[in-house]
């Protein structure tokens, strides 16, 4: 929302951080010239590299695209995923005792089946295919 002190530094600020995170936003301009309103809706459009899309009554529409997130994340073929610790409960056949809990270190290249055995996984084989 623009108040009565007009388009500050802080409204410029906010506006580029809405942009950022959502591409399209409404701001809102008090004040009942028609031409200030236009003249604020270049202004936002010229500095923050944005399209105006509409300007209806006292509502400005505004469009910028979204940029990309760069991520640093490894490639999940890259990198080993490290052992974590997993419960495993292995219940009584007549259901009357308590069940029974172990916990147990589960590398990267294991899992642990829905009967409680922990396997390792198999090397992929590459395709003997000709290209």
């Amino acid at each position: 929302m623009i108040g009565g002190d007009g388009l500050t530094e802080p409204v410029l600020k906010e506006t580029d951080s809405a942009l950022k995170a959502h591409g399209l936003i409404k701001v809102r301009v008090l004040g009942d010239d028609r031409a200030a309103r236009e003249a604020i809706l270049a202004q936002i459009c010229e500095q923050l590299n944005a399209a105006p899309i509409q300007h209806i009554g006292k509502l400005l529409v505004i469009w910028r695209p979204i940029p990309e997130k760069v991520s640093e994340r490894v490639d999940d073929d890259k990198r080993g995923a490290a052992p974590r610790e997993v419960k495993i409960l292995k219940f009584s056949k007549s259901g009357l005792r308590r069940p029974e809990v172990k916990k147990v270190m589960v590398m990267g290249n294991q899992r642990v089946t829905a009967g409680g055995l922990i396997k390792r996984a198999k090397k992929r084989v590459a395709s003997k295919k000709p290209d």
